[in-house]
């Protein structure tokens, strides 16, 4: 793939593709990410996932205001919310309170320690695929063959590992599969159960599919 249909797949900019472009193709090829509709499907989602392939770090926003975290987080409470949230003349929630929200959402589940420990906020959502929990941090790392349990920041800094991370969860959630039998839908709950931002990935997998000439099975 060359720039030039990078960027028309993606809708990305010539300066994500200068950045991002090797990484991910050596990462669809190690994972079989190997014909037109796999790719297509594929770079829709992790277009969708890390906003465009922004330059690194790419990382969970967790600049919520207080109902945003009231309507995304159901497992705060009312007064942690008001607490946590944007506050009154503020634009971005303080680098701190992101922290406390990512430890206190993320804490205690899929291999994370309680808040206090601070997984949440190291094991949050990552690179390309928004990779989370330290469970997954460490199945992805024995795949590719690097200990980003010991260094998390690697996935939200280094585009290679970011992208291979990427591609194993695909592959692993078997979505080459999905993305052969044209159900993208189904694949997006591999990546998000709540099928957030649904119609603005479909609008990415058309973007996708038109560039790279996929064309689902019959």
């Amino acid at each position: 793939m060359d720039p030039i249909t990078f960027m028309a797949a993606t809708g990305s900019t010539q300066a994500s593709a200068a950045l991002w472009l090797n990484a991910v193709q050596a990462a669809m090829d190690r994972f079989q990410i190997n014909t037109p509709v796999r790719q297509a499907a594929f770079l829709a989602q992790v277009a969708f996932e890390s906003g465009r392939f922004p330059p690194p770090p790419v990382s969970e926003n967790f600049n919520y205001s207080v109902a945003g975290l009231q309507s995304t987080f159901r497992s705060l409470t009312s007064s942690q919310c008001a607490s946590l949230g944007r506050q009154p003349g503020e634009t971005r929630v303080p680098p701190q309170r992101q922290q406390q929200i990512a430890n206190l959402v993320y804490g205690g589940r899929f291999g994370n320690g309680p808040a206090s420990t601070g997984d949440g906020w190291k094991y949050r959502g990552s690179g390309l695929i928004q990779l989370t929990f330290k469970d997954n941090f460490a199945r992805a790392g024995q795949a590719i063959g690097v200990d980003i349990v010991s260094n998390p920041d690697l996935v939200r800094n280094d585009p290679a590992t970011a992208a291979l991370v990427s591609a194993w969860y695909w592959q692993s959630h078997g979505c080459n599969e999905l993305a052969d039998a044209n159900k993208f839908n189904a694949i997006t709950a591999q990546i998000n159960p709540a099928h957030a931002g649904e119609t603005d990935r479909q609008a990415a997998f058309q973007l996708a599919s038109n560039a790279l000439h996929a064309a689902p099975a019959a």
